[in-house]
């Protein structure tokens, strides 16, 4: 995967100090991080070769799934070649001298407020979005105002000079965030790998039980679904497209039968490999 004499080179959303920034610096020790100010932006540089790999947070075990990024994913350019589990640990934090009782506001990216909601009402803070965890943080530490806070990592805290005024304030210890890892080049791993998964978009056909038979054809093959949602897509974003998450190699025999099967009941050319790659848990 690495370049001879070269670093790699991995793209995310948000600045230094994000938990994007975090999880490409777990899955590439070492490797030179770039971030970007917008999905649109991390994938576009990966799609021209200026980062080898996007970093792409998908959902979150407490907020779900992340806004607009199922609709981005499929018009990429990009292939799925891995995925990484990071676990969230938030942060309240503040201007240096600022104590909790100061605070009236604080700030964060949506996925950060609504990951810490219990906290947000118990202290009567009054949320405002912010592109970025580790933007908020940013921004609070030039304002230096000690009734504004931000939710972000500690990480953010020891960049920007902030003060921890509390850590781990996310509504469940489990608080964890899905990536996937995504590359221009297309790679699969050996077909006879266990832990292989397939994520497949489609639309179906307006006909009776269209879905139903489309997922009866995984059932008779023997492969196990592990996700499965609907989302608007498509250029008049009318079409309702499914993208599902399957066990097993795009290349072996039920996974060949069971993508034959789909054509019958999904509209002509609709059916796509975003990718496979190894389960990571």
């Amino acid at each position: 995967m690495k370049k001879s004499n070269s670093k790699i080179k991995i793209a995310f959303q948000g600045m230094e100090g994000a938990y994007s920034n975090m999880a490409c610096n777990e899955c590439f020790p070492n490797e030179q991080t770039i971030p970007c100010t917008s999905f649109e932006e991390m994938m576009e540089i990966t799609k021209k070769g200026i980062s080898d790999y996007a970093m792409v947070p998908v959902e979150n075990s407490l907020a779900g799934r992340v806004a607009d990024i199922h609709n981005l994913i499929p018009e990429s350019g990009l292939n799925i070649i891995g995925e990484h589990f990071q676990k969230v640990n938030h942060c309240l934090l503040g201007v240096p001298g600022a104590k909790i009782s100061d605070l009236k506001a604080v700030k964060s990216h949506s996925q950060g407020i609504a990951q810490c909601r219990k906290l947000i009402k118990k202290l009567k803070l009054l949320p405002i979005q912010h592109i970025d965890t580790a933007g908020a943080a940013a921004e609070i530490s030039k304002t230096k105002d000690k009734t504004v806070g931000a939710i972000a990592s500690e990480m953010s805290s020891k960049i920007y000079g902030l003060k921890v005024l509390r850590k781990n304030i996310e509504d469940a210890s489990h608080n964890t965030t899905r990536f996937l890892i995504m590359s221009r080049k297309h790679k699969f791993p050996p077909i006879n790998n266990a832990k292989t998964v397939t994520t497949i978009i489609f639309e179906v056909r307006s006909v009776p039980a269209a879905l139903y038979k489309v997922l009866g054809g995984f059932a008779t093959n023997g492969i196990n679904l592990t996700k499965l949602e609907s989302y608007i897509g498509g250029k008049n974003m009318q079409a309702a497209r499914f993208y599902v998450d399957a066990e097993g190699h795009p290349k072996s025999k039920p996974m060949t039968n069971a993508l034959e099967e789909m054509k019958f009941y999904t509209t002509p050319g609709s059916i796509r490999i975003l990718g496979a790659y190894n389960r990571n848990k």
